[in-house]
């Protein structure tokens, strides 16, 4: 069925059929008998598919992203196409509007999306509330937290900690993403020490609040291998739970799509990525001896994608632009073919 309708999908912007798709799951979840309709079509339910990562039940191993459900608004309609788990965000402690539009982009030639958002969001108290009154019938849900394009870096911490703090009670475990492409100086704080603070301050309040929240750490695909090697050290260094690899990249190699496309700026996501966030989940897991969980996104359009993904080290999967170039079967595919 995805098949036929995607092609009208395909023939409105980007960000406003998003939200019109959205709204549609939100109205038709009140109508009797459909969501139930919903999840036997979608759902896989299977013992084997169980897993248990940085101390957390999955029902089975694959998620939905960050970025397409930022305010944590379409948790119930979501999971009805079976998902294990759903990472809500990425949320700052204030609302803001995010970069100008058009700030997203389809490339079909490549099976791929190119979007510089830029952290639109409602404010993580706004997300908070939302999330107390959310029925999350077995399904995880990950908060994934940044900073305000305001704050300067050397505040970074002080927005972190305003998020951790307010989803604390709400959330199963937290991403940090100091790795978008579309917030002006973020990705500075992948480097060694500024990245040691968050992680460490984060971690001191994790223990503090006696009850443990897993943090992981998402990466961008275009780290060097020693900056990989940095990575490996810190999150053993700090002891947080593991890793998603990977985000989106700045990276416009053999992109099929007219230049007049690929030339918009923000991060690419799709199957340009595929090759390239298996690789640096096969390098962290094999440097670290498997030492900490990683969480595979980037390029997955297939079982196929999941299972290279999940073969190179990964503990746990995660979609999105697949998502909407496949339709919800990709996940029951998946979900069926590692059954």
């Amino acid at each position: 069925m995805y098949k036929l309708i995607k092609p009208v999908f395909f023939q409105f912007d980007p960000e406003k059929i998003h939200y019109t798709v959205t709204d549609t799951l939100k109205f038709a979840q009140k109508i009797w008998g459909l969501p139930r309709l919903l999840k036997s079509m979608y759902t896989v339910n299977d013992k084997n598919l169980e897993r248990e990562v940085f101390g957390l039940k999955f029902k089975n191993p694959v998620g939905l992203a960050a970025g397409f459900d930022k305010n944590g608004e379409f948790i119930e309609e979501l999971a009805n196409f079976g998902f294990g788990f759903i990472e809500v965000g990425t949320v700052t402690p204030l609302p803001q509007p995010g970069n100008d539009k058009p700030r997203m982009f389809r490339l079909p030639a490549d099976e791929a999306l190119i979007n510089r958002m830029g952290f639109n969001n409602k404010g993580v108290e706004v997300l908070a509330r939302k999330l107390k009154s959310v029925k999350r019938e077995g399904i995880l849900i990950g908060g994934n937290i940044g900073k305000n394009k305001v704050t300067p870096n050397e505040d970074a911490v002080s927005d972190y900690i305003k998020c951790f703090d307010a989803l604390f009670d709400v959330v199963d475990y937290f991403v940090v993403n100091v790795s978008s492409p579309n917030t002006p100086g973020l990705r500075a704080l992948q480097e060694k020490e500024p990245l040691k603070n968050i992680l460490h301050t984060l971690q001191k309040r994790n223990l503090k609040n006696g009850v443990f929240r897993p943090i992981l750490l998402k990466i961008a695909p275009d780290l060097s291998n020693e900056q990989l090697d940095d990575i490996v050290e810190i999150v053993q260094e700090t002891g947080i739970a593991g890793v998603i690899a990977t985000n989106t990249t700045i990276s416009r190699e053999n992109l099929q799509s007219p230049e007049s496309k690929t030339s918009e700026t923000g991060g690419l996501s799709g199957k340009p990525l595929t090759a390239r966030s298996t690789e640096v989940i096969r390098y962290l897991a094999q440097q670290s001896n498997r030492a900490f969980p990683i969480i595979g996104v980037g390029g997955i359009h297939s079982a196929k994608d999941a299972k290279e993904k999940l073969e190179a080290g990964a503990s746990l999967v995660q979609v999105y632009t697949g998502f909407i170039y496949e339709g919800p079967g990709l996940i029951k595919r998946i979900l069926k073919s590692l059954a």
